[in-house]
């Protein structure tokens, strides 16, 4: 127990010290492809440029985190302090998708230009405007984020394909990247609750087997559609930013003026 509880407290001081904006949270699985009916193991990562810290279980930051196959999902629990923080049985052959849920947290902006910068870092058009219109200061104002991860990960053959797990805002791949010829790319669609995500930015990450990570841009189409250049044996991560202004109850109670939702995916190209 208490091995546990200083893991826990480890990872929330390590969290603290990450930059206050820009940085990703993503499932970042041991192995991308398992046998059937052995051990899944996948790490919550908090960071950037695709690499960063471990966070252990911690049930107070998690409102959802759940696997999913064949449309049936089951919920994923841990211990507090579990590194990895997702540790389940792999069961039958099959495309699982685990998805996670955070709840809100709050970070401030302390310095000039931080916010500018990461609006425009995430192609966040507009946003700036909006915020002198609203007459707010360029610092000592609150940001309120949630984040919204899914994992692609093949048990044995990997058949299944990807479709929507509910998530507010969430990629969903068109191709199967265990399965699937991706010669000419892997499809994917960003949605935002019901609607599709027209004209929206994605950041790719993508991972060599050497570590070696680089990164690069694209934007969805009219349909919210992008295809994703890949490569056998590559590992991505792909980051998309919705802002919105608060709705006016959560703005006072949780004291803040934006709300950012964060969609990742993460998955591997078989080789």
């Amino acid at each position: 127990m208490f091995r546990s509880l200083a893991s826990v407290l480890a990872t929330l001081a390590a969290v603290a010290a990450l930059p206050a904006f820009g940085h990703e949270t993503w499932l970042d699985a041991k192995r991308w492809q398992v046998a059937p009916e052995s051990r899944i193991a996948v790490d919550l990562i908090n960071g950037e440029r695709f690499a960063g810290i471990e966070l252990a279980y911690f049930q107070r930051r998690i409102e959802r985190l759940e696997a999913l196959r064949d449309g049936a999902g089951a919920p994923i629990d841990g211990r507090a302090g579990d590194i990895p923080a997702i540790q389940m049985d792999a069961g039958a052959e099959g495309l699982v998708r685990i998805v996670y849920r955070s709840n809100l947290s709050r970070l401030t902006y302390t310095e000039d230009n931080q916010f500018a910068d990461f609006v425009a870092h995430k192609a966040l058009e507009g946003t700036m405007a909006a915020h002198t219109a609203r007459g707010l200061p360029e610092t000592g104002f609150n940001e309120g984020y949630r984040r919204f991860a899914k994992a692609l990960i093949g048990v044995g053959d990997g058949a299944g394909r990807d479709t929507r797990a509910g998530l507010e805002t969430e990629f969903v791949a068109l191709a199967n990247p265990y399965t699937d010829d991706l010669s000419g790319g892997l499809p994917v669609q960003l949605f935002y609750r019901q609607d599709v995500r027209a004209d929206a930015q994605i950041e790719i990450f993508e991972r060599a087997p050497d570590g070696n990570v680089t990164v690069s841009t694209l934007r969805t189409d009219a349909e919210g559609r992008a295809t994703i250049p890949v490569r056998p044996g590559h590992v991505y991560l792909l980051d998309a930013v919705v802002i919105r202004e608060p709705e006016p109850v959560l703005a006072e109670e949780e004291e803040i003026v934006w709300e950012t939702l964060w969609a990742a995916m993460t998955f591997a190209v078989r080789e």
